[in-house]
């Protein structure tokens, strides 16, 4: 039977097509756009499912989400990604247009060239190679959002929810996360740990400094509080974790005045936590021991809290065997599975299937001059290609 005859897609030009759109969550201008252009080329049905809602850190939101498919037959290898990316900071600072896409002696700039707009370039690039060389035994999907760099509450969270209650079917998946850390392909990320944010705010009544008897103090609560907090030993680690820590992010009391008691402190924590704990245990005991400082001192305290997902870990197995093996083989080195890092939108994936993280060497991303060497691109390409088939072989025997 003749091979399907399929355009095959430079991941470079696709990458510069991707950065010229300034994509900064929660904003899309088109980038779905450029990216289903491709897709819908190759064979694939392409399903926008947009959410709106609140995002707990500014206006509401409305994000663009894309789940596309190949095929119907298992097994269903998923790719991926998102397009949004994060601010450029100072565009002055930058050596070139951060959305001009420029390529300087033989390397690519621009915002989302590393995280993550080359990885999905290379996977689709990648994807094509596959499918102009023949049928794959099974389905080939994507699932891309638009809300991973911000609070990622109507992206991969919410397009996981409702593919589940379809009844949709993802055996394996990929993200082009910036994985590796020196070389290409030298690490994958095969977990994450879990990442809860609290506000506090301890309520006091003001006063004159000079009349303590009449007012409530909340800064020495506060610190109290805060200190028992940052003192606990939450855990030793975990098998493939390092320990979970939790971080005072910020104290604010907003009181210029040297002569006034303030009427109250308010403070935001983060713990990035291992499979020991989940976020409900851990907001439960932040509660109880904010609950012990309200009954000692008298003072109302409040907690907010927003767990953005718990820890995960993939275990050794056909499908990192497979991934690490065709990363081996076309590059020279088998890539170190670790669990280290922030967070990813991997976190949700992991409901529907195994899931880990390989991509472009993520020196530069979030920086200014955030940029890729073009040679690095095609080389994430040939190895998306042979990753592709291995695992696609693993999943159907």
């Amino acid at each position: 039977m003749n091979a399907p005859s399929h355009p095959v897609i430079d991941p470079v030009e696709l990458t510069r097509d991707l950065i010229r759109i300034p994509s900064v969550t929660p904003a899309d201008e088109g980038a779905m756009d450029v990216l289903e252009r491709a897709l819908t080329g190759l064979g694939f049905t392409c399903r926008r499912m947009v959410f709106e809602g609140p995002t707990g850190v500014g206006p509401d939101a409305r994000i663009e989400n894309v789940y596309a498919r190949r095929g119907t037959a298992s097994p269903n290898l998923c790719f991926a990604g998102h397009t949004d990316v994060v601010p450029t900071g100072r565009v002055e600072a930058w050596s070139s247009d951060p959305f001009a896409a420029e390529v300087k002696d033989g390397v690519l700039y621009g915002r989302g060239a590393v995280d993550m707009k080359g990885g999905i370039a290379a996977w689709t690039a990648a994807v094509s190679r596959v499918l102009a060389a023949g049928e794959p035994d099974g389905s080939l999907s994507f699932l891309i959002t638009g809300d991973e760099e911000g609070p990622a509450l109507h992206g991969t969270k919410r397009v996981v929810e409702a593919l589940m209650a379809e009844g949709e079917v993802i055996d394996a998946c990929v993200v082009g996360e910036p994985s590796s850390q020196q070389a290409l392909g030298d690490m994958i990320k095969v977990g994450r740990r879990g990442s809860l944010n609290t506000w506090i705010t301890v309520h006091g009544k003001q006063g004159h400094v000079a009349y303590p008897d009449r007012a409530a103090n909340p800064a020495p609560v506060m610190a109290r509080l805060l200190a028992r907090l940052a003192d606990h030993e939450l855990d030793q680690g975990y098998e493939a974790f390092q320990p979970s820590n939790l971080e005072i992010t910020t104290i604010d009391i907003g009181n210029p005045a040297t002569n006034i008691i303030p009427s109250e402190a308010k403070a935001r924590l983060n713990i990035r936590f291992n499979p020991t704990h989940t976020g409900d245990d851990l907001i439960a005991w932040l509660n109880s021991v904010a609950g012990e400082a309200q009954a000692d001192s008298g003072l109302r305290i409040e907690l907010e809290h927003l767990c953005s997902g718990n820890a995960f870990l993939t275990p050794a197995g056909d499908f990192v065997t497979a991934v690490q093996e065709a990363v081996e083989a076309e590059t020279g080195r088998r890539p170190v599975a670790s669990t280290t890092g922030g967070t990813s939108d991997a976190r949700f994936i992991r409901a529907m299937c195994p899931v880990l993280e390989l991509g472009l060497v993520g020196q530069t991303m979030h920086q200014v001059d955030e940029r890729v060497p073009v040679a690095e691109l095609e080389a994430l390409t040939d190895v998306y290609e042979r990753v592709i088939g291995a695992v696609m072989a693993r999943l159907a025997s």
